[in-house]
């Protein structure tokens, strides 16, 4: 695209690290976004920076979440949009443009932590689904309204990290965006190039997996 600002001069608005209760569902694609990407198609950077100002957010719990690491998170978001404002131009509507975004930051996400094999992450209980009602020693765990509560709690979340980053990365991301990012499969799917049945299958898998792995501590 000729008349096109240096990469560099990209705005790159990279927020403070989100809360995890505070992740809302994925917004919808409106016009709004379809007249953004086509004025950015064009060489607008003002158009692009908007596109940035209303996923950044997203993109940087995103990452946040797969590798744990604030300044990891902001140097990968940060890249992740150069990568979509280099490939742009290629960019064909068949998706939204956040999914076509997200797919991005996964892939790059993946790929770093696939060279550095980074082992930490930090979530709590509560962003995860573990059919906690099935699990009476969880439901005791969290039901009770002692002092010791809040130190078991935080317990169970360092295990809960550990038992996380003992997940393949592929059924880690799908947790992520699933209990996380609360994305559906569908969209989960697209991001990851897969059909919905596999992201089921994968995600059934981790909670198996993460249930076994916290067993010997809840009882």
């Amino acid at each position: 695209m000729t008349g096109v600002a240096p990469l560099m001069d990209i705005p790159a608005h990279i927020p403070a690290p989100v809360p995890l209760s505070g992740i809302s569902s994925p917004p919808s694609e409106d016009s709004g976004d379809r007249q953004l990407v086509r004025r950015a198609q064009s060489g607008d950077l003002d158009a692009f920076d908007e596109l940035i100002v209303r996923y950044q957010e997203r993109i940087y719990a995103l990452v946040y979440h797969m590798t744990s690491n604030h300044e990891d998170a902001t140097d990968l978001a940060q890249e992740a949009f150069v990568k979509a404002w280099k490939a742009l131009r290629n960019f064909k509507g068949d998706s939204s443009f956040y999914t076509w975004v997200y797919r991005i930051a996964v892939n790059h996400t993946l790929n770093h932590l696939k060279s550095r094999r980074q082992r930490t992450q930090h979530l709590s209980l509560n962003d995860l689904d573990f059919n906690a009602e099935n699990d009476p020693g969880l439901v005791q765990l969290i039901s009770d309204k002692t002092p010791r509560r809040d130190v078991n709690l935080r317990e169970l979340g360092q295990h809960l990290n550990e038992a996380m980053m003992r997940l393949s990365e592929e059924h880690r991301t799908v947790v992520t965006l699933h209990d996380i990012q609360g994305m559906p499969h569908d969209e989960i799917a697209q991001i990851l190039e897969c059909n919905p049945g596999t992201v089921r299958s994968r995600l059934f898998y981790a909670r198996q997996q993460l249930q076994a792995l916290l067993s010997d501590y809840l009882r």
